[in-house]
């Protein structure tokens, strides 16, 4: 066969017969393993498993064009690789607690200088490890097989931050103990599956003003920020600056600290593990994000770890110390399984003085879980394209709702903050993930990781503060959707991104830009009101919309009393407008909704916007 020549400037059309050898050959340098694994992958994929998970060709009446069962496997595994820091990360921020290791010092700080005591919180750290691998892998595999999605649970980042500084203090300084803490973590799950079963977890959400949710997360992303510039989790750029200043410049190294205000006394800036962090955990990791390579945070961690491990270097983690000695002895077994010992079943029910305190964070917890984990899983399915549009509600819901909160209570039995959805898991459905076998292999990626628990165990904090501070960055890009043109809505905003980090804790900042809120807006419509509308504001037509009644569906227990219908049947004074609307204000993490890339960034990137809803069409 003769190809026609090609016009000038114009490529002609290639033969088909050159294409079939090329292909060929191009097989043939893989031996046949592709055709091999192409045989697997139909084979799977159209047989009686692959119908259960509603793959591409296999008859159902909801298949998903284009799942194939090692498209799934492949999302599956960059989903782990983009969450996989957590391990490490969660287990150095709920150590720094002091988990369930006794101090009788008045300055806890001074307990870092009993060695039993930092054996203790060693101990910890190694527990905490197991236990992340192993609530993160569990939840994982049971949530993508009981709802067929492929989002992914773990521990979620700034609940823990919460948890550790702010509950329960560092080395145990906070208003109340670990066990206890723990205790309100295993109460906030069985009250998560009573509303999830009542359909009150996704209404409640949306009577909270959109402003407020957005500034959360804002002000959790500083939080995250200012951990990670630390010396206990993080890279030791700032320290405390006593009563002059609040923060003051660090990176000395560690034995320059001053013991009683903890400031550097000389050598600021001067320590290698600082610079060690910031160039090849901080710089090498935004490179390869700028490249969108999914797996950068682990990537930089790893480095970081890496370097850190010689033991005759001036940033190792293992120094010629009892200390380091442990660690390099539990870190050259590499490969083992390490029992949860000091984390396990550790609850606390006898309140005593407490119990206000143990109200105030149970509360905080559920608050900041229902606006954190309800948006980002709204956010994924919406990604996934399986959002009704008639009322904004996705497959088998309840079911999502009710395993979320089954697991928080589980990883509170071995000892580990709150499990929520993650936002890494758009980098897996960016990958071609549609179904819940992503969620289960990267499940299976978790459960392995607990036999490699002395190698997570071994990651240092200046290893890991890069990540808290990156994806604190990441979380902070949300401001840009806070209503910055009315001041009802601007001042709340601001109050609680400013007291989070300030006051190092969540709840105040809640609490601070909730009653802002409340205040400023009820004297302003109170005014609005006795005037009729004569005298208002001039930018209160700018005010961001919110009702009490909140917006979309309410629960089904509520529409069966209201209208006499079983719970099954619609309501016919629901509007599709509404879901959509109230669909705008939970996903406040899918915020580039006009991208055309179809790739996630690691951490928590933006989201392309999601594809149709062809499993409602069909």
């Amino acid at each position: 066969m003769e190809t026609s020549p090609g016009q000038q400037g114009v490529t002609p059309p290639p033969n088909q017969e050159d294409v079939d050898i090329t292909r060929h050959l191009g097989r043939s340098r893989y031996f046949g393993l592709r055709d091999f694994f192409d045989r697997v992958d139909h084979y799977v994929t159209t047989s009686a498993f692959g119908y259960f998970f509603t793959l591409s060709g296999t008859g159902h009446p909801q298949e998903i064009a284009g799942a194939t069962f090692f498209r799934e496997v492949r999302a599956g595994i960059t989903t782990f690789a983009t969450m996989a820091y957590i391990i490490a990360v969660n287990a150095a921020l709920l150590a720094q607690s002091g988990g369930t290791c006794v101090c009788d010092l008045t300055d806890r700080h001074a307990c870092d200088k009993i060695d039993s005591y930092v054996a203790c919180k060693e101990d910890i750290r190694r527990d905490i490890v197991t236990a992340t691998a192993a609530v993160s892998g569990l939840a994982s595999f049971m949530f993508g097989f009981l709802t067929n999605l492929p989002v992914a649970l773990a521990p979620g980042m700034g609940l823990n931050a919460y948890f550790t500084f702010q509950v329960v203090g560092y080395n145990g300084s906070g208003p109340i103990s670990y066990r206890l803490a723990l205790t309100a973590v295993f109460v906030e799950g069985l009250i998560f599956i009573f509303l999830a079963l009542t359909g009150m977890r996704q209404w409640l959400v949306k009577l909270i003003p959109s402003t407020i949710k957005t500034a959360t997360g804002v002000g959790i992303g500083f939080f995250l920020t200012e951990i990670g510039l630390s010396y206990s989790a993080g890279i030791g750029a700032i320290t405390g600056g006593g009563k002059a200043t609040p923060l003051a410049l660090g990176g000395c190294p560690q034995e320059l600290l001053d013991e009683v205000t903890g400031m550097c006394t000389q050598g600021q800036m001067s320590s290698p593990k600082l610079w060690v962090a910031v160039f090849c955990g901080g710089i090498v990791t935004a490179f390869l994000m700028a490249f969108r390579v999914k797996y950068a945070l682990i990537l930089g961690i790893a480095l970081v770890s890496v370097l850190s491990w010689p033991r005759n270097t001036p940033i190792t983690y293992f120094p010629h110390t009892d200390e380091g000695d442990s660690r390099f002895e539990f870190f050259s077994q590499v490969v083992m399984w390490h029992p949860i010992e000091r984390t396990l079943n550790q609850l606390d029910w006898s309140f005593g003085g407490s119990a206000s305190q143990f109200a105030l964070a149970l509360f905080t917890f559920l608050y900041v879980d229902i606006i954190d984990a309800t948006a980002t899983l709204y956010s994924m399915v919406r990604f996934c394209g399986v959002v009704n549009p008639r009322d904004g509600d996705f497959p088998r819901s309840t079911l999502a709702y009710c395993t979320d909160a089954f697991f928080i209570s589980v990883g509170a039995l071995l000892g580990s903050s709150p499990v929520t959805a993650f936002i890494e898991s758009g980098a897996g459905i960016a990958e071609g993930g549609r179904t819940g076998l992503t969620a289960m292999t990267t499940g299976l990626c978790f459960t392995a990781a607990v036999f490699f628990a002395p190698i997570f165990a071994s990651v240092p904090p200046w290893a890991t503060g890069c990540t808290l501070i990156l994806v604190g960055c990441m979380m902070i890009r949300q401001i840009t959707q806070i209503n910055w043109r009315y001041i009802g809505d601007v001042l709340p905003s601001f109050v609680v991104m400013a007291f989070i980090p300030f006051s190092y804790s969540v709840a105040y900042g809640l609490i601070a830009g909730v009653f802002v809120y409340a205040v400023l807006n009820g004297l302003v419509g109170l005014v609005v009101w006795v005037t009729r509308g004569y005298v208002e504001p001039r930018e209160y037509d700018l005010k961001e919309y919110w009702t009490w009644k909140g917006s979309g569906r309410a629960p089904w227990f509520i529409r069966a009393i209201r209208h006499g219908r079983n719970t099954g049947q619609e309501n016919d004074e629901d509007q599709p407008g509404d879901s959509g609307h109230a669909m705008r204000d939970l996903d406040y993490d899918n915020r580039r909704e006009n991208s055309s890339s179809r790739t996630a960034s690691s951490g928590k990137d933006d989201q392309p916007m999601s594809p149709s809803n062809e499993r409602w069409e069909r």
